[in-house]
C-alpha cells in the first residue's frame, strides 16, 4: 500500500520548499496530498500561485504516514493558527506517525504547539534565536524519533530526501537522489538521532 503524505500550505508559505517535498515524495511513490488550509488557490511568499489538490477540512477524517509543513512565515503563522492542522499533528504525534517542518515552521508551527524538542531540532537560522537556550542544532536536517526537521529554500532537497529514507528506507533515498543526479552523499548529510520509520 503506497504511503500517504500530507502537506498542507497556506498564502505566505515558501514555495521552493512546498514544491520540493510534494515533487521528490511523489517521485518516491508517496501518494501526496496538498491541502489548502483555508483555500485552494494559494499565493505563495513570492508570489507564485499554487494550487492545493483539497482543503484541510476534507481531510479530517484521514490518516498519513507522514504529514510535512513548508516554511515561509507568514504562511506558516496561518498553518500555526489552523485548529485543525495543530490537532493533526497532535494526533501524528501521540500515534508515533511521522512529522517534519522546514525553515520557519519548526519554531513557527511545531515549537509554539509543544510538538518539537528543542535539542534536537534545527530551524532557519534567522528563527534560531527563539528557540530556547539556543539549542538548535547546526545541521541541514535533523531526524528526532519521528520529527523531522530542515533549516531553509537551500535545503529542501535534503529535507525531501531525508523524508523520503524515513519512508522507504535509505536505499530508496538513494537510488532517487541519484536518478535527479543530487551531489553524491547529499541525500545522508542529516543528524540522525532517533529510529527511521520504514
Amino acid at each position: 500500500m503506497a504511503k500517504r503524505v500530507l502537506v498542507p500550505i497556506a498564502d505566505g508559505s515558501e514555495e521552493i520548499e512546498a514544491v520540493t517535498i510534494i515533487d521528490v515524495l511523489r517521485r518516491a511513490g508517496a501518494e501526496v496530498t496538498v491541502a489548502g488550509v483555508d483555500k485552494l488557490d494559494i499565493t505563495a511568499l513570492w508570489g507564485i500561485r499554487l494550487v492545493a489538490d483539497v482543503l484541510l477540512a476534507d481531510c479530517r477524517t484521514e490518516t498519513y504516514d507522514l504529514i510535512a509543513l513548508p516554511g515561509g512565515g507568514p504562511g506558516a503563522k496561518r498553518l500555526r493558527d489552523s485548529e485543525l492542522l495543530t490537532q493533526m499533528l497532535i494526533d501524528q504525534k501521540r500515534e508515533g506517525r511521522l512529522y517534519g517542518a522546514i525553515c520557519a515552521s519548526p519554531v513557527v508551527v511545531l515549537l509554539h504547539h509543544g510538538l518539537l524538542n528543542p535539542k534536537l531540532a534545527t530551524c532557519s537560522p534567522n528563527r534560531a534565536s527563539e528557540i530556547p537556550d539556543s539549542a538548535v542544532v547546526d545541521s541541514s536536517v535533523v531526524v528526532d524519533g519521528n520529527c523531522v526537521t530542515s533549516r531553509s529554500p537551500g535545503t529542501a532537497m535534503e529535507f525531501a530526501l531525508a523524508l523520503v529514507a524515513q519512508l522507504f528506507g535509505d536505499k530508496k533515498a538513494t537510488e532517487l537522489a541519484d536518478a535527479m543526479l543530487v551531489p553524491s552523499g547529499q541525500n545522508a548529510r542529516y543528524r540522525k538521532t532517533g529510529r527511521a520509520h520504514e
